[in-house]
């Protein structure tokens, strides 16, 4: 009888440790149909199971620091400041990998109108600012000067949660908007002078393509899934740029990448850059074992691979979601980053 239970502790301990790791991430709307297909293959391939909450950025920074979570996802990197608390808080660094580059599409509702429509980033200032509430106002009517646009209120659509799409959005306008800068300016949230709110990427998209003169903004990806039109932007360059594959990688040729992958890429002057452009990262723990949502080496171990994973084998399923591959200069720091990772002091990556 004793045997018998001894046999049968024994192999409870072993299935304890056959038990996958759950890994928990939560953040970013902007990559979330990335995500989904990274983490799906992943666990197929290896068992480890990773549960991604959809949440908005913001969420993810306040998780990530709230260690109620193993990584954090935000399309908007920690600022100076952030990190500062970030350090003296935890007493390591955040380290930023990012893993996709991505579009914010300009996305409207104009029944009666198929031609693509074109946007300067004053006059989008403009209409998110209330002074342009029509579609037919001059303003729009000279840019689109062979569309028939119908005098229809342009309703204004914008996230309501903290947003990495929003900072993107909004320090482009910041970039080419003086009015804008100085009323409002750019970050996760912001005071909008006007419009309806709709929660992450998906709730814009929904608020768009059932209101008739919508106009809101979106990554590239919820416009296509959802077959709502997206207009082209002028870029620095005076060019009027869709937003695709092929512009977000113009936008992202850099000569210079920082070490700690921290890098706006709106309002590029390269000639055929998409100017509202961005890259997407994962947040985590620089020394692993001071975010108490890491639970041991094996989850640490299991999160490091999995980064290694994402910036590697995980890219061939960027560009079929309409997410530009990371550049190679990108690839080669972000290595770096992720052999700094530690767990007790031992480096995770060899």
């Amino acid at each position: 009888m004793r045997k018998g239970i001894l046999l049968l502790g024994f192999l409870l301990l072993g299935l304890a440790a056959a038990r996958p790791v759950q890994l928990n991430g939560a953040g970013a709307t902007f990559p979330y149909p990335l995500y989904a297909k990274y983490f799906a293959v992943y666990h197929q391939q290896t068992g480890v199971r990773v549960n991604y909450q959809s949440i908005g950025s913001g969420g993810g920074v306040r998780q990530l620091f709230a260690q109620t979570v193993h990584f954090g996802a935000s399309d908007a990197p920690l600022s100076d400041a952030k990190v500062a608390e970030f350090r003296k808080k935890f007493g390591t660094d955040p380290v930023h990998v990012p893993t996709a580059l991505g579009a914010v599409a300009v996305i409207y509702n104009l029944p009666g109108v198929s031609a693509p429509l074109k946007f300067t980033g004053p006059v989008l200032a403009d209409i998110f600012l209330g002074k342009v509430r029509t579609w037919n106002d001059p303003a729009l009517a000279r840019l689109n000067p062979d569309v028939p646009l119908p005098p229809l209120p342009i309703t204004v659509v914008h996230r309501s949660d903290g947003s990495g799409t929003t900072y993107i959005f909004t320090e482009y306008l910041s970039k080419v908007s003086p009015a804008w800068k100085q009323r409002v300016g750019f970050g996760k949230s912001v005071s909008w002078p006007t419009g309806l709110g709709g929660k992450g990427n998906e709730g814009v998209a929904g608020l768009v393509r059932q209101t008739p003169g919508a106009l809101g903004y979106a990554e590239l990806i919820y416009a296509l899934q959802n077959k709502i039109p997206f207009g082209s932007v002028r870029n620095r360059a005076g060019k009027f740029v869709a937003p695709s594959l092929e512009s977000v990688k113009a936008a992202a040729v850099l000569n210079d990448f920082p070490a700690d992958t921290r890098v706006s890429l709106t309002d590029t002057d390269a000639p055929g850059g998409y100017p509202i452009s961005s890259m997407t990262w994962i947040l985590v723990y620089r020394e692993m074992k001071q975010n108490h949502a890491v639970k041991s080496r094996e989850e640490a171990l299991a999160l490091a691979k999995l980064l290694w994973w994402v910036v590697h084998q995980g890219q061939v399923y960027n560009e079929p979601l309409h997410y530009a591959r990371l550049p190679e200069v990108a690839v080669r720091v972000t290595e770096k980053n992720l052999r700094s990772l530690t767990y007790g002091g031992e480096p995770l990556l060899r």
